[in-house]
């Protein structure tokens, strides 16, 4: 939960610069170093993430136990889908910062090292807060799931300068909030957040970014899906875990998506809405497998 919420920080600043005038113009990069907007872009960068640090600390934390700092070996909860989110959230916010900077006309390296660790670093500090909380602990499997989300940009960034794989986020509801409503939230807002059996996180793989000179159309991307159900606490054990209906089990999705950020326009707004839009996935029919249920068929996907 913390992490989305952090997230949701970055994503309504973007979204709040729309207001200013001259918007237009206001949202075209830079081609060269513009050193007012590179500073405020450090300064605004620096001052959300003191915030969130706070606001985490004081109305988070401070309603569990403190304790020495310690670490946990999470690996095995929640059926990796949480290792999953934080590689998404580490891409996310590594994207941002490295559009920031391009927005300032900062250089290319410099985006890549200032910019895209953004994730890894703002959720590195989070992690060591959750190694002083009596309730969780520092994870080595978080910090590496934060690692991958980030090596997923900077990679792409460096062999192709371009980003050919995304990485998505899709949310439906289910049944098992009922069953454990304070660990997976009541309502949508709380369950969009926590209720990891709704989470489905994507690969969305842009078909003609690798076959330049095909007539597929630039903005269609197949997409490969991870998510699980049957789970109502971290413990995927149904002997410890006595709220379980179902034994949890993994989904793997495959569907089409589409890649906003590909779609040709002149207006800087619409390149700065579709870029912010493009951390979901589209809904669209996909096919779903698991072990439990073999193949399945599902007309729009969430």
């Amino acid at each position: 939960m913390k992490r989305f919420l952090i997230h949701s920080v970055f994503i309504f600043i973007s979204i709040a610069s729309f207001s200013q005038s001259k918007i237009n113009l206001f949202l075209k990069p830079s081609d060269t170093l513009h050193p007012t907007r590179r500073n405020a872009v450090i300064i605004a960068e620096a001052s959300l993430a003191t915030l969130s640090l706070v606001a985490l600390d004081q109305l988070w934390y401070k309603d569990y136990p403190r304790s020495k700092f310690h670490t946990i070996n999470d690996n095995n909860e929640w059926l990796q889908v949480d290792k999953f989110g934080h590689a998404y959230s580490s891409y996310q916010l590594g994207k941002f910062g490295a559009h920031a900077l391009n927005w300032s006309g900062v250089s290319e390296k410099n985006q890549l090292i200032y910019g895209a660790t953004l994730g890894f670093v703002f959720l590195g500090v989070v992690e060591v807060f959750d190694g002083f909380s009596e309730e969780w602990g520092f994870s080595w499997g978080d910090i590496g799931a934060n690692a991958l989300g980030t090596g997923l940009y900077v990679g792409q960034e460096l062999l192709w300068n371009e980003q050919r794989i995304i990485m998505k986020y899709s949310f439906h509801q289910t049944h098992y909030a009922q069953q454990s409503s304070d660990v997976l939230g009541n309502g949508l807002s709380q369950e969009f957040l926590k209720d990891y059996n709704g989470q489905t996180y994507w690969l969305s793989v842009n078909l003609h970014s690798f076959f330049k000179n095909s007539k597929i159309p630039k903005w269609l991307n197949l997409a490969f899906g991870y998510g699980a159900e049957g789970m109502v606490s971290d413990s995927s054990d149904t002997v410890t875990n006595p709220f379980h209906v179902d034994e949890p089990y993994r989904q793997f999705y495959f569907s089409l998506d589409i890649d906003l950020s590909r779609i040709q326009t002149n207006s800087h707004v619409l390149r700065t809405l579709f870029d912010v839009f493009n951390m979901i996935k589209v809904p669209f029919p996909a096919v779903e497998f698991t072990d439990k249920n073999g193949i399945t068929l599902h007309g729009i996907y969430f």
